[in-house]
C-alpha cells in the first residue's frame, strides 16, 4: 500500500465531504486541496481520479450505496458518506486496487476522521459492496 495513495485518499475524503457541505465549486476546491502542504506527499493525479470521479459519478455511486443501508441516506453522517462515495468510486474504477486495500484504507479513514463507530458502518457497507462489484476478485481469492 502507497503511503503517497494513501494520502491521496486521506485529501480526497476532505475534499468530498468540503463539497458535500459547501456545495461550492468543485474545481475551485480541487485547487486548493492540491495547494495543500499535504498535497506535496500525496499522489496528486490519484487524488485528482478520485475527487472528480466522485464528484461526476455521485448519483450512480449513491445508487449503489443506498441499498446497502439499514437507514435512509439522509441519515448517514457526512463524514461515513464522502468516504462511502470515495470507496465506491474505487471499486468501480480501480480495479488494480485490490477490494482488501480499499476497505482498509476506508475504514482507517473513517476512524480518523468519523465518529466513534463509523469505522464499523462503514466496513459493514464497503463488505456488501466488495461482493457486488468485485465479485470476481473476491471469488478468485
Amino acid at each position: 500500500m502507497s503511503k503517497a495513495r494513501s494520502r491521496a485518499r486521506r485529501l480526497a475524503v476532505q475534499a468530498v465531504y468540503e463539497w458535500q457541505m459547501s456545495q461550492s465549486d468543485a474545481n475551485g476546491i480541487r485547487k486548493h486541496h492540491l495547494a495543500s502542504e499535504e498535497a506535496n506527499k500525496a499522489d496528486k493525479d490519484y487524488f485528482t481520479s478520485l475527487f472528480n470521479g466522485v464528484v461526476k459519478n455521485i448519483e450512480t455511486l449513491d445508487a449503489e450505496i443506498t441499498p446497502m443501508l439499514n437507514r435512509p441516506y439522509e441519515e448517514v453522517d457526512m463524514v461515513e458518506k464522502a468516504i462511502l462515495r470515495l470507496s465506491t468510486f474505487e471499486f468501480m474504477h480501480h480495479p488494480e486496487v485490490p477490494y482488501k486495500v480499499v476497505i482498509n484504507e476506508a475504514v482507517e479513514l473513517t476512524k480518523i476522521f468519523g465518529g466513534e463507530q463509523g469505522h464499523k458502518f462503514v466496513n459493514g457497507i464497503l463488505d456488501k459492496l466488495a461482493i457486488k462489484l468485485r465479485s470476481s476478485e473476491i471469488g478468485a481469492a
